[in-house]
Formats: C-alpha cells, structure tokens, sequence
C-alpha cells in the first residue's frame, strides 16, 4: 500500500546528486592543488592596519625586524554623515499639538502605515520572482497555479462550513 510513503521529490533529488558530486569535484582539486604546491606554505597574514589589504608573510623563525614597504600617504575611506547622525523621530512643533496640548493624531501617517502593512517587503530579487510567477524555473509550477489551487481550497472550505453551519442552524430552529 502506498498510502503511507512519502513521493520523492525529483529537485531534492537532483540537488543531493549535484551536492556530492560539487564535493568529489572540490576534493580533486584540493589534490590537484597539494601536487602543484607541495609542503606546508608560510601562513600569510593580512594586516587591517595597512591600507588596499596588504598581505605579509611571517615564517616562525624569522625575527620581526623585517616589515613591509608601505605608502607613506594616508588611506581615507569616505564616510556618509548621514549613517552618523542619528534621525530624529519626527518634528515636533505647535502645529502638531491642539489647543489642549494633546497630540494631533496624523492620518496620512496612518493611511502609509496601513499600505506598507498590507503590500509586505520589497523582493531582493525581482527577478527570481518574475521567473517564479511565470513558471520558468523547470520543474517548478508557477505561483498563479498555486494561488489558485490554495484560493479554491479555501471556496471550498468555506462553502462546506456554510452548509454545514446552516444544517445546525435547520436542526435547532425545528426544535
């Protein structure tokens, strides 16, 4: 009986398969690598104190006398004010207060709170959408076959609780 037994997904699957061979892959050229540069190297260290990541080799027997050759200009990295200076919540002058001293309360802010609520975040990747919604990825159904399907579950659903709720309602109004 196969009422039981999970159906194998065929992108899992797949992505097991790619997933071992990128690490026999990975180990090959980590043996490539050790034929082309035999032996235990010096172990390179990079300063954050010198300017574009300049990288020193220290050996454990050499003394540190021997430093490297830096610029003698400064390296300054451009700083945006903005990031620095804290934001202030909102401006607060007498037009925001009633003649009570009570604050007004802003309706515009709220109409924005309420959009920002309803349409959600921003994608980082448009297009990754675009192609999700589409169904361009193989394999993948697209977003519309699922809204349906989820939307007419959710008809369905509703309607068999309506009927339902309406036979209890029959049963206790002939009582």
């Amino acid at each position: 009986m196969g009422w039981f037994k999970k159906k194998s997904d065929p992108i899992s699957d797949r992505a097991s398969a790619l997933t071992s061979e990128i690490a026999s892959l990975e180990a090959q050229i980590k043996r490539l690598d050790e034929k082309l540069h035999p032996g235990p190297g010096q172990p390179r260290l990079r300063s954050t104190a010198l300017p574009r990541g300049l990288t020193i080799s220290h050996s454990v027997n050499a003394p540190a006398a021997s430093t490297p050759t830096v610029s003698p200009d400064p390296v300054f990295e451009e700083i945006n004010p903005e990031r620095l200076t804290p934001r202030a919540e909102l401006e607060t002058t007498a037009a925001h207060y009633n003649e009570m001293g009570l604050r007004k309360y802003d309706f515009p802010a709220l109409l924005e709170r309420l959009r920002h609520f309803f349409h959600g975040p921003s994608t980082s990747n448009p297009k990754l959408v675009s192609y999700l919604a589409a169904g361009g990825v193989q394999g993948l159904r697209p977003l519309r076959k699922e809204k349906r399907v989820a939307r007419n579950r959710f008809i369905g659903f509703t309607l068999f609780l309506l009927v339902i709720l309406l036979g209890l309602f029959y049963i206790f109004r002939s009582r």
